[in-house]
């Protein structure tokens, strides 16, 4: 090949090349650095880094379904900037148990907050717990001090011999499931997650925004077929909402597995409750719709 023939593959290559820059770019410098030393993956959006820390390395079994991790072990820290210039940082850490005391001492020794500690499912194999963490300080102290914990993640297999989720093309008809809940979700492997946010509530800490990226957010995720699927998911409701939005998941048969705060000293409270089911998929959107429903009806419960 002449050095002719080269030219149209290095102008190729550069161009690729200055694309992949400018991907890296979206990510602030300090915030670049949180990865680094995390090791772990992450996205700016919404003035918000949120680093991904899946457990991809458990099967988890729920009721005997095997549950692919995006079906609700995928783990998370989120940091956006409070107005004296430090950073905000909330997140949910998803454990084994014989995990949640060792990971919670290096939280504590590092002047982490530990402000809930709980299940999201029954009859999961092995059982998951989920701890929600907070923070103040600047970008590259929080991932220094944050390190200890996450490395004490995975360090013991667990007893578990559940089979591995499936990772074929998703059956479900997704655009049905977009159609009831009336959002659009995403797809990652055979989960399919509708994420809405709570754009009606004025949350903030230190003059920082609470937004769905920061965790304030209702979701549900679905995995199986249509005839046989599954829903798990979260629902972010003030206290005026919580007794209308477990009316609406029980009088269409899903399960309830946990009430509880994600946060402390937010005003206005917001708890959060996470629920199961099993059956045909759009019999499930429309339980996980009838709740949704009843979020921003019920008067603003400050006081």
């Amino acid at each position: 090949m002449t050095r002719h023939d080269w030219t149209p593959i290095l102008s190729a290559l550069m161009i690729l090349c200055s694309v992949g820059v400018a991907t890296a770019q979206d990510v602030p410098a300090d915030y670049q650095h949180v990865l680094t030393t995390l090791g772990k993956q992450g996205d700016f959006k919404d003035n918000v880094l949120k680093v991904n820390i899946p457990r991809n390395d458990i099967k988890v079994t729920v009721a005997g379904v095997a549950t692919p991790t995006p079906f609700g072990f995928g783990g998370w820290v989120a940091m956006t900037k409070a107005t004296d210039g430090n950073q905000v940082l909330m997140g949910d850490l998803v454990l084994l148990q014989d995990e949640v005391n060792p990971v919670m001492s290096a939280l504590l020794d590092n002047g982490f907050d530990v402000t809930a500690l709980h299940n999201h499912f029954f009859r999961d194999e092995p059982r998951m717990f989920f701890m929600h963490v907070h923070a103040h300080g600047t970008a590259a102290d929080l991932a220094r001090k944050l390190k200890p914990a996450i490395d004490r993640m995975g360090k013991q297999p667990p007893s578990s011999t559940a089979p591995a989720a499936t990772t074929t093309a998703n059956p479900l008809s997704t655009a049905k499931l977009a159609q009831i809940v009336g959002t659009p979700g995403e797809q990652t492997g055979a989960v399919y997650k509708i994420t809405i946010g709570r754009g009606d509530l004025n949350v903030a800490e230190m003059g920082a925004a609470i937004n769905a990226r920061m965790g304030l957010n209702t979701w549900a995720a679905f995995t199986g077929t249509d005839a046989k699927a599954a829903i798990a998911g979260d629902v972010a409701m003030l206290e005026s909402e919580v007794t209308p939005v477990l009316k609406a998941l029980r009088k269409n048969g899903l399960d309830v597995v946990a009430i509880h705060h994600h946060m402390t000293n937010e005003r206005p409270m917001i708890i959060f409750l996470h629920y199961w089911g099993t059956g045909p998929a759009d019999t499930l959107a429309n339980g996980f719709k009838a709740a949704l429903n009843e979020l921003g009806k019920h008067g603003n419960a400050t006081r």
